[in-house]
């Protein structure tokens, strides 16, 4: 790995001073994560990142910025002293954005940000370098991580970013600078720091004010908060559409599941384009032609961009699929479990089921002669005063008239326990931890099984629960038989 930071151009960047001279090959916040040649940066949270410096250096950290010598070091060690930390790492931020020859790219939305930024990972990596954040990097701290870990010879950087508040995206869209900026969708989430959706729209609508001049703006239509979108992408520069709306300029015409698949009928301003995206879901249907407008803007060809689509899996907790195997020799003793565990509000919980729904059971290969599909859900979290409305209205959706049972944990889920039909209310517990104890026994082989729940709501303790049914090695006995 090359050298990323010097201890002189972090210096300049940052207006610190070095005690050291030292050459940095990454970044990093958390010494859990600390790989040797890394630049620790102290930052505070619920505990002071000076407190790790000493254990970050141990481990191998190239250097430290900070604010004051940490205890148990010295100017014998590597340290960048700077007045403040979170700027000193903006500044740093900043100047990694500045010296990159990229095209940048930034995603934002309700639904769908760490997946369209995955998405477009996968298509760019065949047309040239890509650095794209890690994780949900996509705050005040992540962005500017994001963009002083950019190697200055990336091709392409893709920048995600998120907000749990108004006036947050705008700063962080001003730093990255991109020359294209995608809104993945807008739906009631966050409701709890914004009084309505076009409330929320406006937020999103906000990181266009970051464009580079002549950048462009990618925005969905089919909305109700369209205009909105519309009327801040025009105003921003050049605008590209993407949605069922008739004049998209990538147009759904329709999203077939097919297996694990989705296959994808769309038109490109009137030319046909068919691709296949390898996991099963409309939203990702609708995110995939997105990332076709956004990667036309930073200047590659759509048709070669819509066939690597097919190179693109969803990361874990994000709607990955995968089948539990509970025996070596009887492949039938398994069950498919969908993980969609990482975040939830009530577009993505209706993406979920509607995938849950289309999903195909195996009859007569367990204890239940017919293979069903079960739900385990967490709470939805920040949704403000309208949580109980919006909890209850899940037992509505059309595509719960195919889910046979859910499984419910938190305190909000009880208003949808209460709206369910008594044959589909399954067990419901206060804590996600006490479902997972319960959820070997409410599954079956041949069931389809999705759990989906905020990540505060602690329901990836239900798929750590499930995958642990596993058969070590059944996996690889049974590779090739699905």
């Amino acid at each position: 790995m090359g050298v990323l930071w010097t201890s002189t151009d972090a210096a300049a960047a940052t207006r610190g001073q070095a005690t050291q001279a030292f050459a940095a090959t990454g970044i990093s916040i958390d010494t859990r994560s600390l790989r040797p040649g890394d630049l620790f940066i102290a930052l505070k949270d619920v505990r002071d990142g000076h407190e790790f410096v000493r254990a970050a250096l141990d481990k191998g950290a190239a250097a430290a910025l900070v604010s004051r010598i940490p205890e148990g070091c010295s100017t014998d060690d590597p340290l960048l002293i700077v007045p403040e930390v979170l700027p000193a790492l903006e500044a740093l931020g900043r100047a990694g954005r500045a010296r990159s020859r990229a095209r940048v790219l930034a995603v934002t939305g309700s639904v769908g940000k760490t997946s369209s930024k995955e998405m477009l990972r996968a298509v760019l990596s065949a047309q040239g370098t890509v650095h794209a954040a890690e994780a949900s990097f996509n705050n005040h701290w992540g962005v500017p991580v994001t963009l002083a870990r950019m190697p200055a010879d990336a091709d392409f950087a893709v920048i995600e970013i998120g907000m749990s508040n108004p006036g947050e995206i705008a700063p962080l869209a001003k730093l990255a600078r991109p020359h294209a900026a995608m809104i993945t969708t807008v739906a009631p989430a966050h409701l709890a720091a914004f009084e309505s959706i076009e409330g929320i729209a406006h937020e999103k609508a906000s990181i266009f004010e970051g464009l580079e001049p002549g950048g462009v703006a990618v925005i969905p239509t089919g909305l109700g908060v369209s205009p909105i979108l519309r009327e801040a992408a025009q105003a921003a520069g050049e605008m590209l559409t993407f949605g069922p709306d008739p004049g998209s300029d990538y147009r759904l015409v329709e999203a077939r599941i097919a297996g694990d698949a989705t296959v994808v009928r769309a038109e490109h301003r009137g030319r046909p384009i068919l691709f296949k995206v390898m996991t099963p879901g409309r939203h990702f249907a609708t995110n995939a032609l997105g990332v076709l407008a956004l990667a036309e803007a930073a200047g590659c060809d759509p048709m070669v961009t819509a066939m690597d689509l097919g190179a693109w899996e969803p990361p874990a907790g994000r709607g990955q699929r995968e089948r539990i195997y509970m025996d070596v020799v009887d492949e039938g003793e398994s069950f498919d479990l969908f993980d969609d565990a990482f975040n939830a509000n009530p577009a993505s919980m209706e993406a979920a089921l509607e995938v849950l729904a289309g999903a195909s059971p195996r009859d007569g290969v367990g204890r239940c002669a017919k293979g069903r599909r079960i739900a385990f859900l967490g709470d939805m979290l920040e949704l403000g005063a309208d949580e109980v409305a919006l909890h209850a209205a899940i037992a509505r959706h059309p595509a719960m008239e195919k889910v046979d049972l859910v499984h419910m944990a938190g305190p909000c889920m009880v208003h949808l326990r209460d709206a369910l039909p008594r044959a589909k209310r399954g067990e419901w517990h206060e804590t996600a931890a006490a479902l997972a104890e319960r959820a070997r026994h409410l599954v079956d082989p041949g069931d389809v099984v999705l759990v989906k729940g905020s990540k505060g709501s602690k329901v990836s303790l239900v798929v750590d629960a499930l995958k642990k049914l596993r058969q070590p090695g059944a996996a690889e006995a049974h590779k090739g038989k699905e």
